[in-house]
């Protein structure tokens, strides 16, 4: 389909040989060439290994055996598989495993076949059998995109053509399914994939060979499947009775629902979008990026923070790490079963495979579509669902929790037992939150609502006050924008609990620490520059994060924390008077000791108490912590006395417990990571043995002096699947995370309970 010829040094080298012949003999499939073309081949390949090894091609067929088997023992040690189990979270010490088994050919001429094929349809989920198979092939052929293969189901066949543009009357004569060409056979690989799908209760990845009209199974197993996929096959499954709940539940993995909260092309954008050229719809999603060529500038681009699009002829093991990367990948060659398309779906990346008028010149780094010729670092949109490539950025817009992926919300909501709550500082966040099911706000952090440009200014007052006078006046200046914020949020969470943490940070993050920065800061302020210098002075501490921050901030300087209590409670009280169920929770952060809390707590109740007697109004309000010191957890039964409820912290109580730098571990951590002295990040993934021990014990404390305490986490960790899993079993109420995690915490706690 007008391909360009294949840089030599892109591909490996026997495919360069195999090439460069059909170059020379003008052919341009494999099975075009001769008997005596295909012996000069095997002279050719023998004299490449040598070339490579050293050594000659044995002869031995047992050392050849003993060969294959142990590069596959070496293979697992290579750098794409070990990126592959990074990604996949496989353990090194698995191993793998050989399998000898008695060929079979599919290359024994028009009567023989080879194909790959599902049960069901790996991208969308649909219930229906499809495939590809290549006549007169072996199965490397159909999976690597060197041949365009063809289609199994007639069905399938006909879709493939309509979106290659493909005349009815020449998909039947140049691309007929196996349908239609081998009727017996497919009835009988029909037969026997319905069977396996049935024995299995799951949808299966199949691949076969027909050996001169005789049908073989190589194997089977579970297929890989985007998201919506899985959401979609386990409902299904569950309908026709082949799985109950709690299967359907633990048949989806929580990250993946992750793709399925993904932007899609927003269709009035799409509308107007221009086509370049369509493809095979591979693997579902909206993709947006400038076009890379290589793995390695895919990688690279990448940590730049740039949105990439790897364009490639066909892609190779050897891309994994750059395909991880790219927001999208575009193949000229290749099916739906190819390497490409495969590795997108397990990756949940968009994919539109074999879009054959794709010319892509590696060298130049540019690819012709069509008379449109595009450089590396020009934009362009896939659209998966349906193949097409657009020419720019394509318009996205949020993605909606509606059909199959609902109905597993409302699985996952009749056997939880933790709730989740979100991570918000923002109305717009908690929107999107609640949208996805969050039942309140476990973590409104009150440092982010600083920055814009009034606040700060206001802000740097309060911090550049010489006195108690100075900094009240500062802050006066701050109530009616702290109150506006809290306001949207309360509003936006009507009847549901916020939990707003009180200001946390040292105040230096307020101030510039360059001269720029302080001359501009100075300027707007009518201070010297001098002044601010001095102020960074007295602010600098050699340990920040262990300074003065959290409570001691409000403990130094009590006015902050009347302030924003006057702020949470004031918003509270005004929209109670209009009508609505405002439901404020306070938390004190960085508590080590009950009297900081007790210090607190005071501040906090004698300025509710005051503003209620001057609104005529009263809010009910709870007063919590964070339990985020090592020292918090093994005193939580005298803190409880004074807090309603806890919330875990485990971003700070990782860093305190491991005594590792968040800000600092990279310099270390790949290292641990690889010596597997850490199995995984802490920061990523709660450690259950340390951390997870304070958690417990501070969970068992407190109730011990107040039974109905509520706990919950706010840390990162609130929306990582395993971790969600452990505060389960910790006896916690809720997890918070971030608002696009909602619904992976809601499934992950489902499990949590069913696994139970």
């Amino acid at each position: 389909m007008g391909m360009k010829p294949v840089n030599k040094e892109d591909i490996d080298p026997f495919e360069a040989i195999i090439q460069e012949m059909k170059a020379i003999r003008g052919v341009q499939l494999d099975n075009e060439m001769t008997v005596d073309e295909l012996k000069q081949l095997v002279v050719l390949f023998k004299e490449a290994i040598k070339k490579q090894t050293g050594k000659e091609f044995p002869d031995d067929p047992m050392e050849q055996l003993w060969g294959a088997i142990c590069a596959v023992f070496d293979s697992w040690m290579n750098e794409r598989a070990i990126l592959y189990r990074k990604m996949e979270g496989i353990p090194q010490e698995w191993g793998t495993a050989v399998t000898i088994m008695a060929m079979v050919f599919g290359n024994m001429g028009n009567s023989s076949a080879t194909g790959v094929c599902f049960s069901r349809d790996a991208a969308t989920g649909e219930n229906l059998f499809n495939g590809e198979y290549l006549v007169n092939a072996q199965g490397e052929d159909v999976v690597a995109g060197i041949r365009t293969p063809q289609q199994i189901t007639k069905v399938g066949s006909m879709r493939w053509a309509k979106l290659q543009n493909i005349e009815e009357s020449i998909r039947i004569e140049k691309y007929p399914s196996m349908e239609e060409t081998m009727p017996k056979i497919f009835k009988q690989l029909n037969e026997i994939q319905a069977k396996l799908e049935n024995h299995y209760h799951d949808m299966q990845d199949m691949e076969f060979t027909v050996q001169d009209g005789k049908l073989w199974f190589l194997q089977t197993r579970s297929g890989k499947r985007t998201g919506t996929a899985m959401v979609k096959i386990a409902m299904d499954l569950l309908h026709e009775g082949q799985i109950d709940e709690k299967t359907a539940l633990l048949r989806c993995d929580p990250n993946k629902l992750d793709e399925l909260l993904h932007p899609v092309f927003d269709k009035e954008a799409l509308a107007k979008g221009r086509v370049l050229t369509r493809g095979l719809p591979a693997s579902p999603g909206a993709a947006c990026g400038q076009i890379v060529f290589f793995a390695d500038d895919a990688e690279a681009w990448h940590a730049d923070g740039k949105s990439v699009v790897m364009v490639r002829i066909e892609t190779s093991p050897e891309d994994l790490a750059g395909m991880s990367a790219a927001e999208g990948i575009l193949t000229a060659r290749g099916g739906m079963t190819s390497h490409a398309a495969v590795v997108a779906r397990g990756m949940g990346k968009c994919c539109v495979s074999g879009a054959g008028a794709i010319n892509i010149d590696y060298k130049a780094r540019t690819v012709e579509i069509d008379g449109t010729v595009l450089k590396e670092g020009d934009y362009i949109s896939l659209n998966g669902s349906t193949g097409e490539v657009y020419f720019g950025e394509v318009k996205t817009r949020p993605a909606e929790v509606t059909g199959d992926f609902a109905e597993l919300m409302s699985l996952c909501e009749k056997y939880s037992k933790l709730v989740v709550r979100t991570n918000a500082d923002t109305p717009r966040d908690a929107e999107v939150a609640r949208a996805f099911g969050a039942v309140g706000i476990g973590l409104c952090r009150t440092e982010h609502m600083f920055f814009e440009n009034e606040k700060i200014k206001s802000m740097r007052e309060m911090i550049l006050a010489d006195t108690r006078e100075d900094r009240e006046k500062a802050l006066e200046k701050l109530l009616p924008y702290q109150k506006q914020d809290f306001y949207g949020i309360l509003k936006c969470m009507n009847g549901m609990p916020v939990n707003i943490r009180l200001l946390d940070p040292p105040l230096h993050e307020f101030i510039p620490h360059d001269l720029a920065g302080q001359e501009a800061m100075a300027k707007e302020m009518g201070v010297s520059v001098r002044k601010i210098q001095l102020r960074v002075q007295a602010l600098s501490e050699s340990n920040p994060m262990l300074g003065l921050r959290g409570c001691r901030l409000g403990n130094t300087f009590p006015e902050i924390t009347a302030m924003q209590t006057r702020a949470i409670l004031g918003a509270a009280v005004q929209l109670k008077k209009e009508g609505y169920d405002p439901r404020p929770e306070i938390m004190v952060p960085l508590v080590g000791m009950v009297n900081e809390l007790d210090a607190q707590e005071k501040v906090i109740r004698e300025t509710a108490e005051s503003l209620f007697a001057e609104e005529k109004v009263e809010i009910p309000f709870k007063i919590g912590t964070m339990i985020e010191i090592p020292r918090a957890a093994l005193t939580a039964d005298k803190i409880a006395e004074k807090a309603e409820y806890f919330s875990f912290g485990t971003n700070d109580l990782t860093q305190m417990t491991f005594g590792y730098s968040r800000d600092d571990i990279a310099s270390f951590l790949p290292s641990y990571l690889e010596k597997k002295i850490l199995d995984v990040d802490p920061f990523q993934v709660l450690d259950p043995d340390g951390v997870g021990q304070l958690v417990q014990m501070a969970v068992d404390k407190g109730r011990s002096v107040r039974k109905d305490l509520k706990c919950g986490i706010c840390g990162e960790h609130g929306g990582e699947p395993s971790s969600v899993k452990f505060c389960h079993r910790a006896g916690l109420n809720y997890v918070s995370c971030s608002p696009f995690r909602v619904p992976i915490a809601r499934l992950a706690a489902a499990q949590a309970a069913v696994e139970e």
